[in-house]
């Protein structure tokens, strides 16, 4: 079984990084709408998700010598009112400009790749376990 893992670390009070073993950076914040500078965790869910299923549409669209010219995903989530506000239901709008693709193929590929190919849509399923330790200032 493979495993991946990011290594996350506060820059402030409401400022982290993200950082995968190559050394990859995603800046990630807390902040209200107005002073954002980057995507909140539950954003880079969204994020991951819909370009997890582009990946795979746009592989498949191109084994059926189709012209992929764009691919957009508009992806949204609607969020429990309570604490915590966890998403409830995921909408993706996929938009392919293509000049030879049609709609009821690209409809099949997109239904494969979100329901059988993304890794991100079925992990949002997984179990979660976890450990927490304290450390002391040096």
């Amino acid at each position: 079984m493979a495993k991946r893992n990011v290594t996350v670390r506060m820059k402030a009070d409401h400022e982290y990084d993200a950082v995968n073993p190559q050394g990859n950076v995603v800046n990630i914040d807390m902040y209200d709408p107005e002073d954002k500078k980057a995507q909140s965790p539950m954003e880079l869910i969204l994020s991951a998700l819909g370009s997890c299923a582009s990946v795979d549409a746009v592989q498949m669209m191109k084994k059926k010598r189709k012209t992929v010219e764009d691919l957009i995903v508009e992806v949204e989530g609607e969020r429990n009112d309570g604490i915590p506000a966890f998403y409830t239901a995921f909408s993706l709008k996929f938009i392919l400009v293509s000049p030879d693709a049609k709609e009821e193929e690209f409809a099949k590929v997109v239904a494969l790749s979100v329901d059988k190919y993304c890794s991100v849509a079925s992990s949002l399923k997984a179990p979660i376990t976890y450990t927490s330790e304290v450390k002391r200032p040096k």
